[in-house]
This record gives C-alpha cells, structure tokens and sequence, in this order.
C-alpha cells in the first residue's frame, strides 16, 4: 500500500483530519524560508494531538522539515518536539543521515534532464544505509533557489524508472485530481503533499481526505486487479 506524507501541517485539528483519514507520516516545517514554518511549540501542539488521539495505537509518524540546519539544533528541536523522522530537504550530505539518532528523510531536488542511470548510481552508492536506519528517501522536482514546496510536478517519467528499483516518495505538484494518474505512471513507495492540500494557503480538511481517498481508493482496486 502506498504510503501517504501529508506535510507543512500548522494546526493540531489538520494533523488529527490526516491521521484519521489515514496518513502515515505527518510534516512539520521549521525552514525559515517556509511559508509553512512552525516554532517548535507549534510543532510540539502537533504532535502532542496526535499522541492524545491515539495513546495506544498506531499513529502517523511526526516528521520534522529542516534546510541545511545544524545537527544539534535539530536533534534539540527533535527531542522537544518528540520527532519520529528528520527529513533533510536542503543540500545536507548524504553522510548526516547516519551521523543522526533518528531516522532520516533525505529529500532530492532532481533537475528535469538529470540522467536516470546516474540518479541510480547515486541510490544504490547512499540509500541502503538510509534504509538500514529506518529512513527513506524523497524526490522532488528541482527549482533554482528554493527548496521543496513549490508545487512543481518532478518529471514522472524519471520518478518511475528510479521507483521501480528504489522505495521512494514522490512529492511535487500532487493534489486529489492527478494522484491516481501520478500512482499509475510511477508506482512509488509513498506521496508527499503540501499545497495540494491547500486552500489559499491553508491545510484543507476537505482537500486531505480527498487526497487521502484516492489513494486508497487506487491501491484497494489494483489490489483487487492484481488479486482477481
């Protein structure tokens, strides 16, 4: 089934919608060039409704957002705001993900003409150890100057030749209209959604179970598909 990261969440309640929909992950953003960027308080509130919600059983993982941050600082943020994931989504080497004590998100910004055979060469060299710890890893499209959150789709095309080797995220330009077509095309390990989910800047109740459904809804009938 495929994983479901609804991120850039602010608000306690939008956090309790994706849970209860069924997400897996939910993002929490302190990159300072971030319209979504919280304080750790904030993230902390987050966090503390989803562990009040569902004190005994499985819930969504907390992930923790950060751009080129130093490590201490993000390990401080980490343990006062009880992150399970850190996602690494500047330009931090693949060799911090190993140096963390939790389990890591790498994110990578992939230019629209990057080779295939050489994006692979560079998972198959990085990802295990990522893997081995528990993380995974994201891709997203490349944009000059800004890191992650621009609702630019990655090129779906190269996402399916790298997910057909590798577990990975795919995260740029989704929203409830396309996944299912994005799902059929690539076949990834997992989706990521902010603005697509949004209504004039704000997480959309109706917008993340929306999104959340067609998920589910494609991998229940390819499910049924593959099973008939």
């Amino acid at each position: 089934m495929t994983r479901i990261k609804i991120c850039g969440v602010r608000e306690p309640e939008h956090a309790l919608v994706a849970a209860e929909a069924g997400a897996d992950f939910i993002g929490v953003i302190f990159a300072p060039m971030s319209s979504r960027q919280v304080t750790p308080e904030q993230a902390r509130d987050v966090g503390a409704a989803l562990l009040g919600r569902y004190p005994q059983g499985p819930r969504p993982l907390l992930v923790g957002v950060f751009v080129n941050e130093r490590p201490e600082i993000m390990e401080q943020v980490a343990d006062f705001c009880g992150l399970d994931l850190l996602q690494l989504s500047g330009d931090e080497p693949w060799r911090l993900c190993s140096d963390l004590a939790r389990p890591v998100i790498k994110a990578l910004r992939v230019p629209e003409d990057r080779d295939p055979a050489d994006l692979a060469a560079e998972l198959d060299r990085e990802l295990p150890k990522v893997l081995h710890g528990g993380g995974h890893c994201l891709l997203e499209s490349h944009v000059a100057g800004r890191y992650g959150g621009t609702g630019q789709q990655l090129n779906w095309a190269l996402g399916s030749a790298i997910a057909q080797r590798f577990p990975c995220l795919l995260s740029g330009g989704l929203n409830p209209e396309n996944i299912a077509e994005a799902l059929r095309q690539v076949r990834p390990w997992g989706v990521d959604v902010s603005s697509g989910v949004e209504t004039n800047g704000i997480k959309d109740p109706e917008k993340i179970q929306a999104f959340i459904h067609a998920v589910k809804s494609y991998d229940g009938a390819l499910s049924t598909r593959e099973t008939g």
